[in-house]
């Protein structure tokens, strides 16, 4: 394979320039052309390519968001959408895919390797960390660490006037950002859309707590379950505490990548050209156990996540 496209799709993620970076330099290192597709499957509809060498990804691994820009493309579900996606593949040559991106990404690139041959590989985007078949996706680390240091920060304004925070996180169907900042952020409760809560029990140990002497509380809670406002009114009900809202919002999507991030997306974005050099497409990359793997995309996108529940006891257990 000698040529080879790029594309980020669906919503950004800190570490994907890391990845674009990486595949780039990969591919160049292996004597192979590299085109970068602007905003997703929508600029491969609408033959937004351009040629990318070195210098072009030079002073981006610690940018957030993403160089070559991202788009939801509703047009990649109808026949005409993607028979024009595969025009523009074939008018430039390119031989070989590279999607970053989260399940709606994946389903796409899987479309193009069934029905039109073209070798496509998965990096896994998405701050929601809602794919199952890898541990960790791109950008989920960073996440979780911008929502600690908001946290952080809200626990000592909180703890002054001895209230109750409830932070909503992103994660529509997946709890995972509300799961990972709670354990690490010190909250007293988290609220997941993989668990039904119960507001009296969540009285109950916030009460506990105070009897133990805190004098504040964080309920962080995923956006998959209500809103941070609607949440504070059900609590403000049936509690004595003053009790504030907080949305921390799209800040989640921004930022410098860590450490984490960024080397997750070296690997991947690694892994995902040697693939192509091989001939080998229809895969995704992820890591698993500390190991970088990959397999096949159908499976990939067909399992369903889970949620971690001996961590939600660890912080049943810790939190108090």
């Amino acid at each position: 394979m000698k040529r080879i496209g790029l594309l980020t799709s669906g919503g950004d993620a800190p570490g994907m320039n890391a990845a674009i970076r990486a595949v780039v330099r990969t591919a160049i290192y292996y004597g192979m052309e590299v085109f970068g597709i602007e905003r997703g499957y929508a600029g491969l509809i609408n033959d937004q390519v351009i040629p990318m060498d070195m210098r072009s990804v030079s002073d981006i691994i610690h940018r957030g968001g993403t160089k070559l820009r991202t788009a939801r493309c509703m047009e990649m579900l109808t026949k005409e959408g993607k028979d024009q996606a595969v025009a523009t593949l074939k008018k430039h040559g390119i031989e070989g895919l590279v999607v970053i991106g989260g399940d709606g990404s994946f389903r796409g690139a899987k479309c193009l390797t069934e029905e039109y041959g073209i070798p496509t590989i998965g990096i896994p985007g998405t701050i929601d960390n809602d794919l199952e078949y890898t541990d960790f996706t791109l950008g989920f680390d960073t996440a979780v660490n911008t929502c600690i240091d908001a946290i952080n920060k809200l626990r000592d304004t909180m703890n002054s006037h001895e209230r109750i925070s409830v932070v909503e996180v992103m994660g529509r169907h997946c709890g995972d950002i509300a799961l990972y900042a709670g354990i690490t952020s010190g909250a007293e409760i988290i609220v997941v859309p993989e668990i039904q809560f119960d507001i009296e029990d969540i009285v109950m140990r916030i009460d506990r707590s105070r009897a133990n002497g805190k004098h504040s509380n964080i309920v962080v809670i995923a956006e998959g379950v209500m809103s941070a406002e609607e949440f504070t009114k059900k609590l403000q009900a049936v509690t004595q505490y003053s009790v504030r809202a907080t949305n921390i919002g799209h800040i989640q999507r921004g930022g410098s990548p860590s450490m984490a991030d960024r080397m997750l997306a070296s690997q991947f974005g690694n892994k995902a050209v040697r693939l192509l050099k091989d001939g080998i497409g229809n895969r995704v990359v992820g890591i698993r156990k500390n190991e970088i793997i990959d397999m096949d995309i159908i499976e990939a996108v067909s399992m369903k996540k889970t949620f971690n529940y001996e961590l939600y006891e660890t912080l049943q257990m810790i939190s108090l």
